[in-house]
């Protein structure tokens, strides 16, 4: 019998690619009217040299064990105070600098005062434009005090909180938060949903998981021995990791529901 439902939260419940998607388009388009740049060029190159320049660092391997994207390192502070995480916080200032004055490099312009304004102007845009899905209010407001809530997402703890501070509307309905850089591990490792499972004292066949990645959410899920709903909004081709359902909008979720009843 259906118990709880574990939601993961950038891209499920949190529309974050939007997010980060308007505080580019804001902050490249700044360097458009300085210097005649097109500011979609400009992304690709910043998003480009990023991940370049994120891949080269000691701490890589550990943002992979925790679920860390690249154009997170460009907007959090990691003030978390295990792990790797102090070695994050003193290395995300040159880095945001350095992928930012790389970008402007590759279409022309050497100017690193300028890549260090951009760079701190990127976390200020992304802060402010939250994004939430709209049918995800709708979502939890049915599921509350009918099932326990539990939000499962990898990522720092200082920024997936900098996430729900800026979004407070979604807290409130959750028994319990998950992160994964508090946990030591990151979706799809197994026992990341094994200790969600024993924070709520429920079996396997008691929860589904509901998330939009593939390799993390569902692969995760899959490997727990947990029913998982791949959410999946733009038509993307599935892999070889296979959920047990997938949906295209998270109000089609009731359906699968009734059918666990």
């Amino acid at each position: 019998m259906l118990k709880a439902i574990f939601f993961d939260l950038d891209d499920t419940l949190l529309w974050d690619q939007k997010s980060v998607k308007e505080a580019f388009v804001a902050t490249c388009k700044i360097a458009e009217e300085r210097y005649g740049i097109d500011h979609q060029k400009l992304e690709e190159a910043v998003r480009e040299e990023a991940r370049r320049l994120y891949s080269s660092y000691e701490f890589y391997q550990f943002t992979q064990i925790i679920g860390i994207n690249p154009f997170e390192g460009l907007w959090g502070n990691f003030l978390d105070e295990h792990d790797e995480f102090p070695k994050m916080k003193e290395m995300v200032p040159h880095y945001r600098k350095d992928a930012w004055t790389a970008g402007l490099k590759k279409l022309g312009v050497n100017d690193p005062e300028f890549g260090y304004e951009l760079a701190e102007r990127f976390p200020e845009e992304r802060r402010k434009s939250p994004f939430v899905y709209e049918e995800t209010f709708q979502t939890l407001d049915t599921l509350k005090g009918k099932y326990k809530l539990l939000l499962l997402t990898n990522g720092s703890p200082n920024l997936q909180n900098t996430k729900l501070t800026i979004t407070p509307e979604l807290v409130p309905y959750f028994d319990q938060i998950v992160i994964s850089g508090d946990f030591g591990r990151g979706k799809p490792d197994p026992s990341i949903f094994e200790h969600a499972l024993s924070l709520l004292d429920l079996k396997k066949d008691e929860v589904i998981m509901v998330g939009d990645n593939l390799m993390t959410d569902i692969l995760g899920a899959n490997r727990a021995s947990i029913k998982s709903v791949w959410i999946n909004r733009h038509d993307k081709v599935r892999n070889e990791v296979i959920p047990t359902y997938e949906i295209k909008h998270l109000e089609e979720l009731f359906t699968i529901i009734d059918e666990l009843k």
